[in-house]
């Protein structure tokens, strides 16, 4: 009989290479992740860059992209973590984690974690492709630490809803569908024309959703222009958005756990 007692910090360095490990077997995944966020820089700068017009506020729309295209890629990049979390609850894993010393908070926190790590790696592919393709930051160093960390905090919070639509689904297959309207809102904010171009209801929609101020902050700390009020209000957002997806997807894995 084995007696070990459970460490919450080995056993989610554990789950941590796990879900590391598993993402590394998946070439479609890690492909997906380098090469879906080239395209789209490639495809929004070549291609829309050309009939889009920026001429109101001086820049090309390259530089005026970059951020949507970063939470976009990032949006999606954590469609895998929610699959991944709806195999291991759906699948048999779970219930064999439970018949060993494995501390249960560690399946959530090495998910989380993973994800972490792999849409940051994400948001900082895309963010290389954007220079490589022409986009030049205005930003000094206290800015680009910033923008990393506003980038963190979203990137921590669509963690967690998408760990909460993984414990939510009835099936793996779903859960592409569940995390798809967070694919699509960087579209319906101002991260790919001016919120005020935009139809008066959809208008107020864009300027009304957490990615908005999100992109609006990042854009402005990376092209050196005034932030107003947006940095406060992404800080908000995605620490609100955290602390309640975080709260529901450990009272919906305590309750699967029963």
């Amino acid at each position: 009989m084995n007696n070990q007692k459970p460490s919450l910090l080995k056993d989610s360095w554990i789950m941590v290479k796990r879900s590391l490990l598993i993402s590394s077997r998946n070439m479609e995944a890690v492909a997906m992740a380098i090469i879906q966020p080239f395209l789209m820089m490639i495809l929004f700068s070549a291609i829309f860059g050309g009939i889009a017009d920026m001429g109101d506020i001086g820049i090309n729309y390259l530089d005026f992209i970059v951020s949507g295209i970063i939470l976009q890629s990032v949006a999606q990049g954590t469609q895998f973590t929610s699959l991944s979390v709806s195999t291991d609850m759906t699948r048999g894993i779970i219930d064999r984690f439970r018949s060993m010393p494995i501390s249960n908070a560690a399946v959530l926190i090495g998910h989380a974690t993973a994800s972490v790590v792999k849409n940051s790696i994400t948001a900082a592919i895309t963010l290389g492709t954007a220079i490589l393709v022409g986009f030049r930051p205005q930003a000094g160093f206290m800015d680009w630490l910033i923008v990393i960390g506003i980038f963190m905090l979203f990137i921590v919070a669509i963690t967690w809803i998408s760990i909460l639509v993984g414990l939510l689904a009835k099936a793996p297959e779903s859960t592409i569908g569940y995390m798809l309207p967070f694919f699509i809102l960087p579209f319906l904010s101002s991260g790919f024309a001016p919120t005020e171009t935009l139809h008066r209801a959809l208008r107020w929609f864009a300027q009304n959703q957490p990615m908005t101020p999100i992109i609006d902050s990042t854009r402005a700390l990376m092209l050196g222009w005034p932030t107003g009020n947006s940095i406060w209000l992404a800080v908000a957002w995605c620490v609100g958005i955290t602390v309640v997806a975080f709260a529901a997807a450990v009272q919906v894995y305590k309750r699967k756990m029963i």
